[in-house]
């Protein structure tokens, strides 16, 4: 068995072995990852934190070792908390990471981060902190960065820099944590999820003060939200069903 990780800012994992084939999510700086297919030019791998597999190019895989690869899934990790912080390589030069990179990498990379961090578990005041810092950021499905992301990577990403593990998807991350009966019962950084026609979970978002939801949908953005799902002020009308409400603090 073959280990990596991630020693860039952001790298895409994609369905298939191709440049053209679709995101279906992202690694970011820090990221480990288990090898489950090597290739001419690609590497099928799964993620170690969510178990998502998908496929990367081989000119951005950084092999490490099993030893190296144990020490680092046996931290705690250290999530960077600003929306772009920069880390030193031995040569002095510069490179960005993302909010939500895991800085337990830097000195097996040799690296020094300039920056604000955090790793302990925070309240739900932190996590209503973490999501308004990527208000407006453009939706890009696969996305788990500032500067592009999608429904279920926004409240994974939220919850993972407050020190809470969720699933890639909405469907998966809906499976967590405790179910509310009502919206009443729900408390602000709770998450809520919207199904479609047929019952399948799509969406998620976390709930905000107010009867207010903060979700990516075109962007990261605030609308309202009752027992029918969330209402769109600038559309008049409801844009997501709602199914249910997870507790996760």
């Amino acid at each position: 068995m073959k280990y990596g990780v991630c020693q860039l800012g952001i790298v895409s994992v994609r369905a298939d072995k191709q440049d053209q084939s679709e995101i279906v999510t992202q690694l970011l700086y820090g990221d480990t990852y288990t090898v489950l297919l090597s290739q001419k030019k690609w590497t099928k791998i799964r993620i170690d934190a969510d178990r998502y597999e998908g496929w990367i190019s081989n000119n951005q895989h950084f092999e490490i070792q099993k030893p190296q690869w144990e020490e680092l899934s046996q931290q705690d990790a250290t999530y960077a908390t600003d929306l772009i912080s920069y880390c030193h390589q031995d040569n002095g030069l510069l490179f960005p990471i993302p909010l939500g990179s895991n800085l337990n990498v830097q000195q097996l990379l040799s690296h020094q981060h300039e920056g604000n961090r955090c790793s302990q578990k925070q309240n739900r005041e932190a996590i209503l902190k973490t999501a308004y810092l990527y208000l407006n950021a453009p939706y890009l499905w696969g996305g788990k960065s500032p500067f592009g992301i999608d429904c279920s990577g926004f409240s994974q990403m939220v919850y993972r820099i407050n020190g809470y593990s969720l699933f890639r998807d909405a469907s998966q991350q809906a499976e967590q944590g405790q179910t509310l009966s009502f919206i009443e019962e729900s408390q602000a950084g709770d998450l809520a999820f919207f199904d479609d026609a047929e019952g399948n979970i799509i969406h998620v978002g976390i709930l905000l003060p107010n009867h207010k939801i903060i979700h990516a949908h075109g962007k990261v953005r605030i609308d309202g939200i009752d027992q029918t799902g969330i209402y769109n002020k600038e559309l008049q009308n409801h844009s997501h069903k709602l199914r249910m409400i997870k507790s996760i603090v």
